[in-house]
């Protein structure tokens, strides 16, 4: 199962995220579950460099399916904050999709 923990802040911004993993919702490499996060998550992170001045840093393991995502600045922006919830939406489309909670749970924590 794939867990994608949502870290907000006391004010209510999103400071960052990790996706932590496999989905096993089909074989290594057929496993469209698993590429679905994947593309919606780093599109996300590529997003937010590309499209925003927000502070921000990624770390990806591959063999553990292990992304952790940090906005780094004390201020992010409308536009990080929007893509975050972007990657929020596609992710409860996905689990309303496959199964609920049996390939992918999302959780959110207060930092």
């Amino acid at each position: 199962m794939i867990t994608a923990t949502f870290f907000k802040d006391a004010r209510g911004i999103w400071r960052g995220f990790s996706l932590t993993g496999h989905a096993d919702y089909a074989e290594y490499g057929s496993d469209i579950v698993c590429a679905s996060v994947s593309a919606l998550a780093i599109n996300t992170v590529n997003s937010i460099e590309a499209f925003t001045d927000d502070k921000a840093s990624a770390d990806v393991e591959e063999k553990t399916g292990l992304l952790t995502f940090s906005f780094s600045g004390s201020d992010v922006s409308e536009k990080g904050q929007l893509l975050i919830n972007s990657l929020i939406l596609g992710l409860k489309g996905i689990c309303e999709e496959y199964g609920g909670n049996d390939y992918l749970k999302i959780l959110f924590k207060e930092v």
